[in-house]
Parts: structure tokens; C-alpha cells; sequence
């Protein structure tokens, strides 16, 4: 298999940083220019978009947006299409996760939490599909093992990645032949900044992986590149957990 990406164009949502900023840098390090979407890690998606550009001039490009909004879809397509002429790789990685306890879910929640991992990526994907479609092109969603076993105290979460996985797979018969889609299940990957595990749950989820360990963003990043390039793979979800999802 082919895993150059020489000439094409991949826009990475999330991509300033943690799994987003990785999956970015694999890709450009296979060839593609790089489309960096950010929502307020300004500073990160400048550093990033410096770095890739110094290892290959005029290679990647950052681009700010409110993946809620109605206007996010067609800006960031439009993006790519200006700054280098077309959309090879489209990879929605961009998520927001926390708990909400049932009983407390708001309308707010469910916009925020559904909105970014599940309506960002359908309407993202609907706007780059014709232009993806002008070269066998491929998208690649960003799950969660949670979307399958859902995760306790994070029902809404849960329902928003089960849903994002749904959507993985109707897209590929619905943009089939033109287009694979593909997705990547992350286990134990990148404790979440604001401390949501304790360090006994974390001690917890490392001893059910039957690997012993969290996994890096690198390992999702190197599954994101596999599928952009698996000529004969589509509708399909690759767990890339450790094996945790045994055990679950």
C-alpha cells in the first residue's frame, strides 16, 4: 500500500493541538499540505502552522472557526480549496467531552456535546464530499470505544460518539464509490486536561487494557494515515485502545 499523501490535501479539524496536532504532523510528514482548523488555541495553530511551513514552504494553513456555526462548513472547505486548490483528506477529529449526569442534561449540553461530535462532522462532510469525490478522496471520523460501550456519567457524550459512528458508516454508502470513509475508536489515549479522571480511575482503565498502558496521539495518528491511504477499506471503525474494548 501506498502511503505517500505527495500533493494532496488534508483538512484536520481540532488540529492545534494533543491528538488533533499529531494527526496533522503525520500527515504533512507523508506529503499532504495541511488545512489546520482551530476554534481558541490561537497561538498553538500558529506555532504548528510555522513548523510545518518551515519544513516545507507554503505547506499547511490555519484556519479559525466555530464549528457551530452555520458558516463553519463552507469557510473551512473554502479554505482549502483557496490556499491549494482542491480536498483530498477531510478527518474530523475536533470533539468536546465532559460529564453531564442524567437528570441534569440542558439543551445547552446537548448542543455543545452533539453539536461537535456529531452535527460538525455531518455537515462538514456534506460540504467537502463533491470536491473529496473529484479524486477518491477519503474521510476519516475520530470515535471513541465509548460510541459501542458507553462510558457511566457521560450518557450524552456517549449517544453523541454512538451517533458519529452511525454517521461513519452511512456515509460510506451514501458517498460510495468516490469516497471511503473510515473511522478510529481511541481508548485510554490523553488524560483530559481539567482533571476529570482521579488518579485512582486512571490506575483503574490502565489495569483493564490488556496492553498495560494509555496509548499516544501519535498511535491515533498513525491509524488516521492508514486509512487514508487503505485503497479497499471503508465503513469501518478501527478501535485503537490497547484492547481495552475487550473488556468493556
Amino acid at each position: 500500500m501506498d502511503q505517500s499523501l505527495q500533493g494532496k490535501t488534508a483538512l484536520v479539524t481540532g488540529a492545534a493541538r494533543r491528538v488533533g496536532a499529531a494527526i496533522a504532523r503525520r500527515l504533512h510528514a507523508a506529503g499532504a499540505n495541511v488545512v489546520l482548523h482551530y476554534r481558541g488555541a490561537e497561538a498553538e495553530a500558529a506555532k504548528l502552522e510555522a513548523e510545518l511551513n518551515a519544513v516545507r514552504a507554503k505547506s499547511a494553513t490555519k484556519v479559525k472557526a466555530e464549528l457551530l456555526a452555520a458558516s463553519a462548513p463552507r469557510a473551512l472547505v473554502s479554505a482549502a480549496l483557496e490556499r491549494f486548490g482542491g480536498l483530498d483528506l477531510l478527518v474530523n477529529n475536533a470533539s468536546t467531552f465532559f460529564p453531564v449526569a442524567l437528570g441534569a442534561i440542558e439543551a445547552s449540553h446537548w448542543e455543545e456535546l452533539v453539536g461537535s461530535n456529531l452535527r460538525a462532522p455531518l455537515f462538514i462532510s456534506q460540504e467537502a464530499a463533491p470536491h473529496l469525490a473529484k479524486g477518491q478522496g477519503a474521510i476519516v471520523n475520530i470515535v471513541d470505544i465509548h460510541a459501542e460501550r458507553p462510558l457511566k456519567g457521560y450518557p450524552l457524550y456517549s449517544i453523541a460518539k454512538a451517533g458519529l459512528a452511525a454517521l461513519t458508516r452511512s456515509l460510506a454508502i451514501e458517498l460510495a464509490p468516490a469516497v471511503r470513509v473510515n473511522g478510529v475508536a481511541p481508548g485510554a489515549i490523553a488524560w483530559p486536561e481539567d482533571g476529570q479522571f482521579a488518579d485512582g480511575e486512571r490506575g483503574r482503565i490502565v489495569a483493564s487494557t490488556p496492553l498495560g498502558r494509555v496509548g499516544s496521539p501519535e498511535d491515533i495518528a498513525q491509524a488516521v494515515h492508514f486509512l487514508a491511504c487503505a485503497p479497499f477499506v471503508t465503513g469501518q471503525i478501527l478501535a485503537v485502545d490497547g484492547g481495552r474494548s475487550i473488556y468493556l
